[in-house]
């Protein structure tokens, strides 16, 4: 089956130093990019991740710190990565949690300005998971009986990612599916934009989940005390809570959403502002009041005889 594409569209899997968002950084990036006339490309880049590798970790990529000692770091790279990526949507394997907010810190740390506002993202774990509910081993099994070998090396995932999305849309284009709400669908079909819908039902505006969209469109936060509040109301009864967060220990990509919020926030504030009028100052004036005029000193006296009795006739002198 070919993918029905208005652009390319990049597969993409990294392997990195642990999954920490904020603070682990990428050791392999793979890329598989599908266009619009069925034609693909794959690149596969090893990255200085410049940090330690945990052993737990290499166990399950096999990528130890001898192998990407050489390598360039992910900064000298980044440029080259998003040229190669274009204006592609992004497709990936929990993709929306992990690889897509991954690859955007990186590309933030390389000053990278790697614009998200009109791409599509289709995770194909969402489709899997909603629909079956099993890992990417059990999912290249189960839509193309085949065995994966070779799982967790980069270029082995993203191509089996590829494939088991293929496999989804032959198994389910006429299958119907029931949300929690009740409504029935059939959601995967052949189109870009539907994947994208069916596979970000929570509507993420910073990947990490820390902020989502809720049913009227506005911007909510996805935790802590103010968790299902709008941005705005948060901001209005506790500024100082965006303060926490840009000092906190989130992803640099949920600062940059929160830095757009509270800019948005600030400019709404001020429309709404009453107008100063023209032809009144900021600090009204003190009445005009007339100085007091000083009172004029008399010339001191030269000592005579006369003051001298008087002296002696006070002190009894």
């Amino acid at each position: 089956m070919k993918l029905n594409l208005k652009r390319p569209l990049a597969f993409f899997d990294l392997e990195a130093t642990g999954i920490n968002v904020g603070a682990d950084r990428i050791v392999e990036i793979a890329i598989l990019k599908a266009f619009p006339d069925g034609s693909e490309e794959v690149k596969t880049w090893r990255v200085n991740p410049e940090m330690p590798i945990p052993l737990q970790t290499s166990l399950i990529h096999g990528i130890y710190d001898e192998d990407i000692a050489n390598e360039p770091a992910f900064k000298t790279l980044a440029a080259e990565i998003a040229a190669f990526i274009g204006e592609s949507d992004l497709a990936g394997y929990n993709s929306n949690k992990f690889d897509i907010p991954m690859l955007l810190e990186e590309f933030l740390r390389a000053d990278i300005d790697f614009d998200m506002s009109e791409r599509k993202f289709v995770d194909v774990q969402n489709i899997f998971h909603q629909m079956e509910q099993r890992t990417l081993k059990a999912a290249y099994k189960f839509y193309c009986q085949e065995d994966l070998v070779n799982a967790h090396a980069a270029e082995a995932d993203v191509i089996a990612t590829y494939k088991v999305l293929l496999g989804q849309l032959e198994m389910y284009k006429e299958k119907e599916f029931e949300n929690k709400q009740g409504e029935k669908s059939i959601p995967v079909v052949n189109d870009v934009d539907a994947l994208h819908a069916f596979t970000n039902l929570h509507r993420p505006v910073d990947f990490a989940g820390r902020m989502v969209y809720n049913d009227n469109g506005e911007v909510c936060f996805n935790f802590g005390k103010h968790k299902g509040k709008t941005t705005e109301q948060v901001f209005s009864v506790e500024p100082s809570y965006y303060a926490w967060m840009k000092q906190g220990d989130f992803p640099l990509y949920t600062k940059k959403k929160l830095d757009e919020e509270w800019a948005k926030f600030n400019a709404k504030k001020n429309e709404n502002k009453p107008a100063r009028p023209q032809n009144q100052s900021a600090t009204p004036k003190a009445p005009y009041q007339q100085k007091p005029k000083p009172v004029a000193e008399k010339p001191a006296q030269p000592v005579n005889n006369d003051m001298l009795e008087q002296l002696k006739m006070k002190f009894g002198k």
